[in-house]
């Protein structure tokens, strides 16, 4: 198939281009950044448009191209945090660009399937336990809502346009490359080899920690399915919750020094206690996650070890 992956450049987006490559797909980017021709070929595109997701960029990709199978739409804000201090900055990177590429697919390419990256920060907090698709969406975060507006765009071009798309909702995901948020701050301070880490937040705050490249293979899943009419919503995650205490001693046991980790008791704003997957539309789909946390910790420390060095 020819697939399209928008923001194909970022943490996600590079894992993916080599998991559909490696299966034989044409796969075409379009985000941002600055790539060398020898730096597309090595990541598996066969094409690659470092600018904004709209109709110029798109109309160029389907000239040189041709038309899409699918699409996977992973463009848009990553950070809580971010989104707090630049709000309008990310409701452009999410919701704006979602508008543009549905608008292009309405017009250009409606026979295409359109996978998009949510995040499981559209259920907000008071949730105890595993969180159902069905469970009414409560952001606390502009990023939350960000979300939540281009899930509800997209459900509005599916039901006016026939767009048909489906909704992963990613929860904690974390793997090699990944140059921000908790593992990264983690081990960028244990490289002093600290006797004492300060971290925010209790240590209590629950995840569902799914490695990169199971994501990867797990998007990868969907594109090689044939798409149902209309609009769903599956969770991305494991159904499996650890707390952010757990993940931390575990990156100090693979690091092998004995740095003591202490909590300020203080949370984020726009952080939940918990958000952990109900993962049972998952599991009917066949769909099983292959890499452990206390495997994906070690090969996250010997990444971040291996490009520190």
């Amino acid at each position: 198939m020819t697939i399209w992956i928008t923001g194909a450049n970022g943490f996600i987006g590079r894992h993916l281009v080599r998991e559909l490559a490696a299966a034989g797909h044409a796969v075409h980017g379009v985000g941002h950044g600055a790539l060398d021709a020898t730096e597309i070929r090595r990541l598996g595109l066969r094409s690659w448009i470092n600018g904004e997701i709209d109709a110029a960029n798109l109309n160029a990709l389907a000239a040189a191209h041709g038309a899409p199978a699918r699409v996977f739409h992973l463009a848009g804000g990553s950070s809580v945090g971010v989104s707090i201090e630049r709000p309008f900055e990310d409701f452009s990177r999410t919701v704006a660009s979602t508008a543009r590429l549905l608008e292009w697919l309405r017009g250009s390419a409606p026979d295409c399937a359109l996978i998009a990256a949510s995040s499981a920060a559209v259920y907000g907090a008071d949730h105890v336990g595993p969180i159902p698709e069905s469970a009414a969406p409560a952001p606390m975060s502009p990023y939350g809502e960000h979300k939540l507006m281009m899930e509800q765009m997209c459900r509005s071009y599916a039901r006016s346009f026939g767009i048909r798309c489906t909704i992963v909702r990613l929860f904690s995901v974390y793997g090699p490359e990944l140059r921000k948020q908790l593992l990264w701050d983690i081990c960028s301070r244990l490289k002093g080899e600290p006797q004492r880490l300060d971290l925010g937040g209790t240590g209590r705050e629950i995840r569902d920690w799914t490695d990169v490249r199971d994501v990867a293979r797990l998007l990868a899943v969907l594109a090689e399915r044939s798409p149902q009419d209309g609009f769903s919503v599956i969770n991305g995650g494991s159904g499996r919750g650890t707390s952010v205490a757990d993940i931390a001693d575990g990156l100090v046991r693979q690091w092998g020094n004995a740095t003591a980790v202490h909590y300020s008791g203080i949370g984020r704003p726009g952080d939940p206690v918990s958000l952990l997957a109900d993962d049972a539309s998952l599991r009917h789909t066949g769909f099983a996650w292959t890499i452990a946390l206390d495997r994906g910790l070690a090969d996250y420390v010997a990444w971040f070890r291996q490009q520190a060095s």
